[in-house]
């Protein structure tokens, strides 16, 4: 299939997933959206699923022949409990985005989900974007006329509103600013580590992780998720990266998954089979306490059920508020550490949220990394 363009890659940059708003939101949006973060839930109530957000096909600059029938079915076949394409927008024709949606809803079932997303080209150099559930490939509020030139001040905010009702993942939209409470009821997940940016990088940047940007997101006071996308152009969907985003959920179903999203339940990985519970107080990943704490128990567990020496858990840390460390234990790193479960007693009048960080024996780049980050648990301050 000849395509009418390439995609030069842009200097990397962590990106937001959002979600549609619940009715709640729009009926409501100037609310805290503290009423629909505040889920009570505990690990034993979810069951993890490993899956991609970020996936190419030959219906954009993907490998060559290929379609998304062909990622979804092969993300099924390497383990994947889920998978979502995002060719980009401006190379999809109106029948190929038309096929992804049915392609999607036929290849989900009760073993699989299948997701439709489209990569959109943002306005006046502002990055790109993954959104999902939507059926316009084309709106001024992502896409410039041609010769027309819109301003910080236009782009990122009409962005933003215009995805309070959509899925989609999209850019650092102007270093995450723009955040109102309504804004903030669509958003989901942050990328903090692209496998794509990672292989096609100097050696001396090593693994290139983007947990900065993900701190500066909770810092402006989005509720999101951290995310480990491969972005692959190749025909090894699943199957050529160890990366993975892990969604809490209740059940396999596109509903369930969309419901931890819309929560921030779940966590990045660079490994494909790492489990991670972390719960503050008795709080699941993702959930908001309420306000008026001072003390805190966070637990950790963590298991790789291969349990090698290189999956071995050399460190689990805590860390809040500017990304700054404030509780951390360190572990042999021999192989009987592939599974620890421990304990963090934290002391804070400030502090807005808590999230974990966990170092193994062996990372992306084959050496002792950092290997997972958890979605934060909010304090309600």
């Amino acid at each position: 299939m000849t395509r009418r363009c390439r995609v030069v890659p842009a200097a990397a940059a962590a990106t937001l997933l959002a979600l549609g708003p619940a009715a709640a939101a729009a009926a409501n949006p100037q609310g805290t959206g503290a009423e629909e973060r505040s889920g009570s839930g505990r690990a034993a109530d979810y069951r993890l699923y490993f899956g991609d957000l970020h996936n190419h096909t030959a219906f954009s600059d993907g490998a060559t022949g290929s379609t998304p029938d062909d990622a979804f079915d092969h993300a099924r076949a390497s383990g994947a409990d889920w998978l979502s394409t995002s060719d980009h927008n401006f190379m999809l024709r109106q029948t190929e985005w038309a096929t992804t949606k049915q392609m999607a809803a036929d290849r989900t079932d009760a073993g699989f989900v299948a997701m439709a997303g489209s990569e959109y080209w943002i306005a006046s150099g502002f990055g790109e974007v993954i959104v999902n559930n939507v059926d316009e490939l084309y709106n001024k509020a992502n896409w410039r006329p041609h010769g027309q030139h819109l301003s910080v001040h236009e782009v990122p905010p009409n962005f933003y509103d215009w995805l309070a009702s959509h899925p989609g993942l999209y850019g650092d939209q102007d270093d995450f600013r723009h955040h109102t409470p309504f804004r903030d009821r669509a958003m989901s997940s942050i990328e903090i580590h692209n496998y794509g940016s990672y292989l096609g990088a100097p050696a001396s940047w090593g693994v290139h992780d983007y947990e900065p940007s993900y701190v500066t997101a909770l810092d402006e006071g989005w509720h999101v998720l951290p995310a480990a996308v491969s972005d692959t152009h190749a025909a090894n969907w699943i199957s050529g990266s160890p990366v993975r985003t892990v969604l809490l959920a209740e059940r396999l179903t596109r509903p369930a998954l969309v419901d931890a999203m819309r929560a921030s339940r779940g966590y990045a990985v660079l490994d494909d089979n790492l489990r991670v519970q972390f719960e503050l107080d008795g709080h699941v990943m993702g959930a908001t306490l309420l306000a008026g704490d001072s003390t805190y128990v966070a637990h950790v567990r963590a298991v790789d059920p291969d349990g090698t020496a290189a999956d071995a858990i050399t460190r689990v840390e805590v860390l809040s508020d500017g990304g700054e460390p404030v509780a951390s234990r360190a572990f042999d790193g021999t192989r009987d550490d592939s599974a620890v479960d421990t304990r963090f007693t934290l002391r804070s009048t400030t502090a807005r949220y808590f999230y974990v960080r966990i170092t193994t024996a062996s990372d992306v780049s084959g050496g002792e990394g950092v290997t997972a980050w958890t979605a934060p648990v909010w304090t309600g301050r």
